[in-house]
C-alpha cells in the first residue's frame, strides 16, 4: 500500500520524506566527513511530521487516533505547510478520530473557554475535546484505537496547558495499552529553564508537575521525563514513541509558522509570554482585548501620573470578554523591546508597587501559575527582582541536572 501512495499524485504531502531521504545521505556522508556546529546551525530544521519514513511503518494497518490542533502541520514541497491530518488522510492512514486541547482542534476558543465535542469542519474528523470536564480521554474514547498520535507545538513554560493534555494523554495510553507517538516540536523558550518549582500542593491544570516556569524541554523531551520520573498516577508508564526532528537543538531560533493558540500571535509575544502571564494572576490585563497580545500590560487600577501608555481592551476573536473590556488602561508597551532570555520580574513588581489598592492586587489564580505561594509573599514583602531570582537557584540546578537525563538534542 505504502510503495502505491508514494507514486501517487498526492506528492506535496511527502515532503518529509525527499527532505529524510536526503538527511539519511547527509548520515551516511558524515561517516566521512564530520559536520562542524556552525554547519548544523546553518540547516533547516526537519519537524517530526515530516519524517514520514520515521512513522508511517508504525501506523500501517493501525487504527489511528490525533491529538492535535492548528500548528499540527508539515512543511510541503511548496515551501508551505500541509494540516498532519490530511497529509495523514492522503497517504490513507486509518485515521479514527481526534482530540482537541484548550482552544480546540483549529485553535479559535478562548483561553478557558468550554471546547465541545463535534467534527473537524475541514475534514469529517470526529473530534473529542480534551478540556473542560474531560480533560483525560475515557477508556471508551480509546477503546477502538491501537495508536495515538500526539502533536502539539508547546512554548515551553509550565501553565502553558499542552504539557498537561499530555500528561493525561498518557495516563489515559497507559491504563488502556494504547501505544502513544509523540511528533516532537521546537521548543521556542528551549534556550532556558527560570523559575520557581511548583511545589505539589498547588497542583492544577497550569501546572501538574515540580519543574520550574520555563522548563526547556520539547514535547518529546518531557514525555520521556513524564514516564521516566513516574509521575503518571500509581506511577504507571506510557509505551512511548518519540518521533525526534532532524537539525535542532535548544539554542536554534525557530520562529513559529502559526499561532499556537490564539492570544500568541508573535515570536515577541512567545517570548515575553513567561514574564507577563503571571499578570493573568492580577487584576491587569496582559493585552488580551488587543492586538498586542502579551506584549503589553495594564490595568485602570495602575497609577495614572506613572504609566505614560494607555490602552483599551476590546471584544476580538480568542478574547471575547477580555479583562477590563472596554475601560482605559495604564501601563507599558513591550511589543518593541529585544527578546529576553530569562524571566523579568520587574514589570510585575512594578505594577504592584504602582497599584490603587494593593489587597486587590492578587488574585487566587496567582498562586496556581507561581506553583508556590512564596513568590507573592516575595513581591508584598518589597523584595527586589534579584532577591527573588537568588531564591529560585538551587530548585534550578537540582532541575538542570534531572533535566540533561532527558534531553534529546
Amino acid at each position: 500500500m505504502l510503495k502505491r501512495l508514494f507514486k501517487s499524485t498526492f506528492l506535496f504531502a511527502f515532503i518529509g520524506i525527499l527532505s529524510c531521504g536526503n538527511q539519511n545521505k547527509k548520515e551516511q556522508n558524515s561517516k566521512d566527513i564530520a559536520i562542524t556546529n556552525k554547519e548544523v546551525e546553518d540547516q533547516e530544521i526537519i519537524l517530526a511530521a515530516n519524517r514520514t519514513q520515521a512513522y508511517l511503518p508504525l501506523l500501517e494497518g493501525k487504527k489511528v487516533g490525533i491529538v492535535g490542533n492548528q500548528t499540527s502541520i508539515m512543511k510541503n514541497k511548496e515551501g508551505g505547510f500541509t494540516h498532519v491530518v490530511d497529509s495523514l488522510l492522503a497517504l490513507e492512514v486509518n485515521l479514527v478520530k481526534g482530540f482537541a486541547p484548550e482552544h480546540g482542534f483549529r485553535g479559535t476558543a478562548d483561553a478557558g473557554e468550554a471546547v465541545e465535542d463535534g467534527k473537524d469542519a475541514q475534514t469529517g474528523l470526529p473530534v473529542i475535546s480534551l478540556y473542560g470536564d474531560n480533560k483525560k480521554p475515557k477508556a471508551k474514547q480509546l477503546k477502538e484505537l491501537d495508536v495515538l498520535i500526539f502533536d502539539l507545538q508547546d512554548v515551553g513554560t509550565r501553565f502553558y496547558t499542552y504539557i498537561s493534555s499530555l500528561h493525561y494523554v498518557m495516563e489515559a495510553c497507559a491504563e488502556n495499552d494504547v501505544e502513544l507517538i509523540v511528533f516532537d516540536r521546537p521548543n521556542p523558550n528551549g534556550h532556558y529553564i527560570d523559575g520557581p518549582i511548583l511545589e505539589t500542593e498547588f497542583k492544577s491544570f497550569v501546572g501538574m508537575h515540580p519543574i520550574p516556569t520555563v522548563h526547556g524541554l520539547t514535547m518529546g523531551e518531557y514525555a520521556k521525563m513524564i514516564n521516566g520520573e513516574k509521575w503518571l498516577k500509581e506511577g504507571i508508564q506510557c509505551k512511548l514513541k518519540v518521533v525526534e526532528m532532524e537539525n535542532y537543538n535548544h539554542s536554534k531560533a525557530y520562529d513559529l509558522p502559526v499561532k499556537p493558540s490564539p492570544n500568541l500571535p508573535n515570536a515577541q509575544a512567545i517570548n515575553l509570554y513567561p514574564s507577563l502571564c503571571f499578570f493573568e494572576g492580577t487584576n491587569v490585563n496582559a493585552g488580551r482585548g488587543t492586538d498586542k497580545q502579551f506584549q503589553v500590560f495594564g490595568s485602570p487600577y495602575l497609577a495614572e501620573d506613572y504609566f505614560d501608555f494607555t490602552y483599551t481592551p476590546t471584544s476580538k476573536a480568542g478574547a471575547k470578554n477580555p479583562k477590563h473590556l472596554e475601560k482605559k488602561c495604564y501601563g507599558r508597551d513591550l511589543s518593541e523591546i529585544q527578546p529576553i532570555d530569562k524571566i523579568n520580574l520587574e514589570w510585575l513588581i512594578e505594577a504592584y508597587q504602582n497599584t490603587e489598592n494593593k489587597d486587590t492586587f492578587f488574585n487566587a489564580f496567582f498562586t496556581k501559575l507561581a506553583g508556590t505561594k512564596q513568590l507573592q509573599t516575595q513581591i508584598e514583602k518589597g523584595l527586589s527582582a534579584g532577591k527573588i531570582r537568588e531564591s529560585w537557584q538551587e530548585g534550578l540546578a537540582k532541575f538542570s541536572e534531572k533535566r540533561e537525563k532527558y534531553l534529546l538534542y
